[in-house]
């Protein structure tokens, strides 16, 4: 029995076309996948930071010295702060070779073009730094750069000035078209200048020539020069002016230039006369700056003042003859030998008031109850009484009606000899209203107030501390029943049981200080200290 051969893998064309797909498909895999590296090859991982991802794609090369050594695997947007703010910026994930691990710190990120289309790689310029990025570090932003665009170049140019350089460039064409023989001139004749201009070119780029510093001190002076741009334009509209002026008599300025040596011989003798009046001249304006400083804040109010006092001193001798007079009086008086003795009991006078001046002193200068007193002494005395009412008669004054018609019906009032408490109202009765009461010795109605406030007598001015304590002008009408403490009544009824009881009127000295008084407290006035650093004093 013969035995048959075994089969071979050639002898199928179906296993032969199926392997030959699958390696067409690999290779095709292995292809497309080539930009985004090899499959099952060790890679070096970094991310970088970009100002604009703009332009980049995925696959975009990553190229060291123009050799290509990976590929962009990834871009993403991202925030960072930059000189203090927030802004957009572009992330990158770098997948390149092993060839180029370890990059240095200090390694540089660039976007570049690869070609007029647009197209775009990633620059890595490696650094000299010791330290390196490990894999998955991130290059920061500080060094990455983002490179100026031909396409933004070219975009400055819009719709109407594309046109201008095309008609700009055709016109510098057609005027050196014809002019081939006289740049040939120029040339020639260029060769001479620049045989002397080498050695002036040679003294400028010595550096003892300090031709830097030209330029700096130049800077600086355009610098200074600005804020006044305004100004020194006019100046040279004003100067043109002035020049044409001058264009239009050339007689005048021929014979301007004539006189001119003369002149100046002249000044030459004058000046060396003046030179010792110009040194002293100079040192006098070096102590005059200060007050020159100060005359600019001071003339104002200068002005003001010799405003005023003009018209002043223009009667000022009529005063000086009426003054005349006097001064003799004064002469006479100086002279007389009592006068030395008046002025010696003046003192001893004004020693022995003092004490009381002292004292007295706080009474006008923190609560001004000297001008109180009297306000209220010539209203007491000369106001005709408020309720007296037509067409009844009204005869004498505030005093004198407060006299006459003491209201003998209300309890408690100011004509009882019996009572030891202040007139009682019930809280629903206002005692500034009038109301008709009856003369018990006429029978006749008399208009008669149910009570007339005074103010306590001895009243405080300061504490003892010195603050505030006016209590003239704190007293009034208080609307209902008042007690404070044991220094009032308390409730009480009448006998027909109305409540009663320190109501409305409160004259007494309060045992909280009352403060200054209205004008005072606009005035800053809170103490006796506030009184004295008012009037010039050290508190």
């Amino acid at each position: 029995m013969t035995r048959r051969g075994a089969p071979s893998l050639v002898a199928s064309p179906v296993l032969v076309g199926a392997v030959t797909v699958l390696v067409a498909v690999i290779a095709v895999f292995i292809a497309y996948q080539a930009n985004q590296g090899l499959p099952f090859v060790p890679t070096y991982d970094l991310r970088a930071e970009l100002p604009s991802g703009g332009k980049l794609v995925r696959g975009n090369d990553v190229r060291v010295g123009g050799f290509r050594v990976g590929t962009i695997e990834e871009i993403q947007p991202d925030t960072a702060t930059v000189e203090g703010g927030e802004r957009a910026i572009a992330v990158v994930d770098l997948k390149l070779d092993k060839t180029v691990e370890p990059l240095p710190r200090d390694t540089l990120v660039r976007v570049r073009p690869r070609s007029v289309l647009g197209l775009k790689y990633l620059e890595l310029r490696p650094g000299r730094s010791h330290e390196t990025y490990e894999a998955g570090d991130t290059i920061p932003l500080r060094f990455s750069s983002e490179p100026l665009e031909l396409e933004d170049v070219l975009s400055m140019f819009d719709r109407d000035t594309r046109p201008a350089v095309q008609e700009a460039t055709t016109g510098f064409g057609d005027a050196l078209a014809g002019r081939g023989a006289s740049i040939n001139t120029a040339i020639a004749a260029l060769n001479p200048f620049f045989s002397f201009l080498t050695p002036v070119m040679q003294d400028l780029a010595d550096p003892g020539t300090r031709l830097d510093n030209l330029f700096r001190q130049l800077g600086r002076s355009a610098a200074q020069v600005a804020p006044v741009a305004r100004e020194q334009a006019e100046l040279f509209t004003l100067m043109a002016d002035t020049f044409a002026a001058i264009s239009r008599s050339p007689r005048a300025l021929e014979e301007s230039i004539e006189k001119s040596p003369p002149t100046l011989d002249v000044a030459i003798r004058s000046l060396r006369a003046v030179r010792p009046f110009l040194a002293d001249f100079a040192a006098v304006s070096r102590d005059l700056e200060p007050a020159a400083a100060e005359l600019v804040r001071s003339l104002p109010p200068i002005n003001a003042a010799l405003g005023v006092g003009t018209p002043i001193l223009r009667r000022q001798p009529q005063l000086n003859v009426r003054l005349a007079s006097l001064n003799r009086e004064l002469r006479d008086l100086f002279e007389n030998p009592s006068t030395l003795l008046a002025l010696r009991d003046l003192r001893t006078a004004l020693t022995v008031i003092r004490p009381a001046i002292e004292y007295i002193g706080p009474y006008q200068t923190v609560c001004n109850y000297w001008n109180y007193y009297w306000h209220g002494l010539g209203e007491h005395q000369s106001t005709l009484a408020s309720d007296v009412t037509p067409p009844l008669p009204a005869g004498g004054t505030v005093q004198t009606q407060g006299v006459k018609f003491v209201n003998l019906f209300q309890p408690n009032n100011y004509g009882s000899t019996e009572t030891s408490r202040p007139p009682d109202l019930s809280p629903r009765e206002d005692p500034r209203v009038v109301h008709p009461v009856v003369d018990p010795t006429t029978g006749q109605p008399v208009p008669q107030a149910k009570h007339r406030l005074y103010a306590q007598p001895y009243q405080p001015a300061v504490d003892a501390r010195g603050n505030a304590d006016c209590q003239i002008g704190q007293q009034g009408y208080i609307k209902g029943p008042y007690n404070y403490g044991f220094e009032r009544y308390g409730r009480g009824t009448l006998r027909d049981g109305t409540p009663t009881g320190g109501n409305w009127s409160v004259t007494k000295n309060f045992d909280w200080l009352s403060g200054p008084t209205y004008t005072a407290k606009r005035l800053g006035i809170g103490s006796l200290s506030d009184a004295r650093r008012l009037l010039g004093r050290q508190p």
